[in-house]
């Protein structure tokens, strides 16, 4: 038996010393001590083998420090986490923890949405509007989430419309918990909005202070919807499987195209202007997709990269859209994806309106240049912010 271990023993000493020789770890040369090969990047530390050197390393580092350093901005790449594409994104640590926790209240909403209760709690919120049971749950997740955050100030819901000091510190928050929870229960997209503000008020600000924005949307796919300030582009977040987020999809260009979202049709009866803008979607053929959330209505403008959202106003029509909690964030996604906003009858960016009040609504568009710019020519009689514009190219994309 001893006889038979120590051959068992040699053997498995010679695989060794050939498997050493063989991924080039110790390689005799003639007439000199045996000389050590660094590894490759094939058979480094990532594949369980030997490491880089320390000047290897060093190395890397290096570059990474001069990376950061370069004045070209490194753009974030498809296939990244949520919390890649934040260290990208933005050098704000505290945003960063911040987005991060809204994206853990989104993902727990997502599944609520599917599971909850969509009956009346009884009650109605200080605007008149019914609460749902749905809508006081997510409404809660979001405050616990910036609470845990540890970065925000006060945080201010259209379902309690006062803004709540949750102790941190850094940022304000205002959100649509559940935007078009009315329609839960017919199974459409429904989804979350939000805007972040640098600081400790929620009022005398305006749209274009915010330091992010994002929507969450809940319907077959749950996607988390960014934009940050300063970062080109709006991105889209797809949750997977295993409950992680990842990018799918940056929008930096809203073309023209054939497709319109009509919200408050009522007030056609009484508002002449309105009237006539619809009747050139219309006569132009347009496609007409609306849900009556405002969510999925917007979102698809970012997603299609054409489109127009509209919600205006008329004497027996009163404005309904709040611009602390829907119509600047939403503003802020659509004008970093490339398009415009036109907003409370002033050929003026929503981002630009000075929110004087909590309750402050308006009247809105959303869409490409060519499209708000349409919209304006038709209600207020011209548009002087888009007067160079070139006109639309003859065959829009359908």
């Amino acid at each position: 038996m001893a006889t038979a271990f120590a051959s068992l023993t040699q053997t498995a000493a010679g695989c060794v010393a050939k498997q050493a020789s063989a991924k080039g770890v110790v390689r005799p040369f003639a007439g000199k001590a045996p000389v050590k090969v660094v590894a490759s990047a094939r058979h480094s530390s990532f594949t369980g083998n030997a490491a880089f050197t320390a000047a290897a390393k060093q190395s890397v580092r290096g570059m990474r420090a001069a990376a950061r350093r370069s004045a070209v901005m490194t753009r974030a790449k498809l296939g990244d986490s949520l919390a890649e594409f934040l260290v990208e994104a933005t050098p704000d640590t505290k945003l960063r923890q911040l987005l991060m926790s809204m994206s853990e209240a989104l993902r727990t909403i997502a599944f609520k949405v599917r599971t909850a209760s969509c009956a009346g709690t009884a009650c109605v919120n200080s605007f008149g509007d019914e609460q749902l049971a749905v809508d006081m749950l997510a409404d809660k997740l979001l405050f616990e989430a910036l609470r845990f955050s540890h970065v925000c100030k006060y945080a201010c819901s259209e379902e309690v419309p006062e803004p709540v000091d949750v102790g941190g510190e850094g940022f304000c928050v205002a959100f649509d918990p559940l935007d078009g929870s009315s329609i839960v229960d017919t199974n459409f997209a429904v989804g979350t909005i939000f805007g972040v503000w640098p600081g400790d008020k929620l009022k005398d600000i305006d749209g274009r202070q915010q330091a992010a924005a994002g929507m969450g949307i809940y319907g077959p796919r749950t996607v988390f919807c960014l934009a940050v300030a300063g970062y080109p582009g709006t991105h889209e977040f797809l949750l997977m499987d295993d409950g992680k987020w990842v990018h799918v999809k940056e929008t930096t260009e809203i073309g023209e195209g054939k497709l319109f979202a009509p919200g408050n049709l009522r007030a056609t009866f009484d508002n002449p202007a309105y009237e006539r803008l619809i009747s050139h979607y219309l006569g132009e053929k347009y496609t007409l997709r609306y849900t009556g959330g405002m969510v999925p209505d917007v979102f698809q403008i970012i997603v299609k990269e054409k489109g127009v959202f509209t919600n205006v106003t008329s004497p027996s029509t009163k404005a309904k859209l709040r611009i602390l909690f829907e119509v600047a964030p939403l503003a802020l996604l659509v004008e970093n994806a490339g398009g415009a906003s036109s907003c409370d009858g002033k050929c003026v960016s929503a981002l630009d309106i000075p929110i004087l009040n909590y309750d402050q609504r308006t009247e809105i568009c959303f869409g490409s240049i060519g499209e708000v710019r349409r919209f304006e020519e038709y209600l207020y009689g011209n548009s002087p912010r888009f007067s160079t514009v070139n006109e639309l190219e003859a065959n829009p994309r359908q």
